[in-house]
């Protein structure tokens, strides 16, 4: 059979440059309206049983290029069961071989999380007892900007994912937050009795359809519109920080993914204007606490640490610490390996997005009344 390449679906993105009996070349499509680009996503069939050689020849002008070298791309018969494929980066191009089981296989930058798992998502937990389905607002494509509310205490709980949309561990790392609060663990009942939390599980609808590594409809990097955000350009932060605003916020933790560095890591707001010694002890009390939990967390290797009053207001972690003196925190999950705990086979996988999403809450939930 003939090698056909394709990513006409929810989440893909490619370009076929040309195909040359079982070697392709390809390149990653630019997020609309933007210079941003890294993630792909496509489908491979008519090589089951043969090598397959994929060159993605433009990843050196890719937005982190430090991205490619040790990384390794995702690949799924079933799309339900991502594993590592044989990747290496040289030259700026990054060379996938694979030989297919089955007719059809799909490669990824990491496990997509597609909108109908969302939708699936959505549906499934606002069925459960307790919990609101509140629609904020709608994207600029007519996409919901979806918020699920439970829990009854006074402190109020905002986690919210995946606003750059290529980040799909994010959405994993939600789906493992939900499924615990919505069950009769010890953890959840806890918070569910302290505080009222509020789960945006995607940011990002839009970009995430699209397959943009970064930006919305309009290429629009959200997590740098938090000081003024506009329905014209970035209404999902609009209505987001509208409700916000509403509810007032003791805690938050945006969920990331990092392209380069292979480890887990909390970022935090040091440098907003108004830091307190309260909200920097409660950070680093939930740092140390995660990381004594879970091997999968770490404390060494990060982003810098701002300069005192020179954080960027105009990113969430820092706009919701100095608005609301909460406790805020950007969590970052890598794209490669966690290098302290290595799985060759699947890398940094969904299951441990969402086991993480178990250790953070368990976290929280230890330092709830503190908050």
């Amino acid at each position: 059979m003939t090698l056909s390449i394709s990513s006409n679906f929810d989440s893909g993105n490619i370009e076929v440059l040309g195909i040359d009996g079982d070697t392709a070349t390809l390149a990653i499509r630019h997020d609309k309206d933007s210079d941003f680009y890294q993630w792909f996503h496509f489908r491979v069939a008519g090589a089951k049983g043969r090598a397959v050689t994929l060159r993605i020849v433009n990843c050196a002008d890719a937005a982190y290029p430090l991205g490619w070298p040790g990384y390794r791309a995702r690949f799924s018969d079933d799309r339900h069961d991502w594993q590592q494929a044989e990747t290496s980066y040289a030259d700026g191009v990054l060379t996938v071989v694979h030989t297919p089981a089955h007719d059809a296989v799909w490669l990824a930058y990491h496990a997509p999380y597609s909108m109908e798992q969302h939708h699936d998502l959505v549906a499934r937990i606002a069925a459960e007892p307790g919990v609101k389905l509140t629609e904020l607002g709608q994207t600029l494509d007519g996409r919901p900007i979806d918020c699920l509310t439970m829990g009854t205490g006074p402190k109020a709980i905002w986690l919210y994912a995946r606003q750059h949309p290529g980040e799909s561990m994010a959405e994993w790392w939600a789906e493992g937050a939900l499924d615990l609060l919505v069950s009769d663990d010890p953890v959840a009942a806890r918070l569910r009795a302290a505080a009222t939390l509020h789960i945006v599980p995607n940011m990002n609808p839009d970009g995430s359809a699209r397959g943009h590594l970064r930006t919305n409809a309009v290429g629009v990097n959200l997590n740098r519109e938090w000081h003024a955000p506009s329905l014209e350009r970035s209404p999902e932060v609009f209505h987001v920080r509208a409700a916000m605003d509403a509810t007032g916020v003791d805690f938050a933790m945006d969920v990331h993914g990092d392209e380069a560095i292979p480890y887990v890591f909390l970022a935090g707001f040091d440098g907003i204007p108004s830091w307190t010694q309260r909200q920097g002890d409660l950070y680093m009390r939930f740092a140390t606490e995660l990381a004594a939990r879970t091997p999968d967390f770490q404390t060494k290797h990060g982003y810098p640490v701002a300069v005192a009053g020179k954080a960027n207001l105009s990113m969430s972690t820092n706009q919701l610490a100095e608005r609301f003196d909460a406790v805020a925190m950007t969590l970052e999950m890598p794209f490669k390996d966690n290098a302290d705990a290595p799985d060759p086979s699947r890398g940094w996988s969904p299951e441990r997005s969402r086991q993480l999403a178990r250790d953070c809450l368990a976290t929280l939930a230890g330092m709830i009344d503190d908050l």
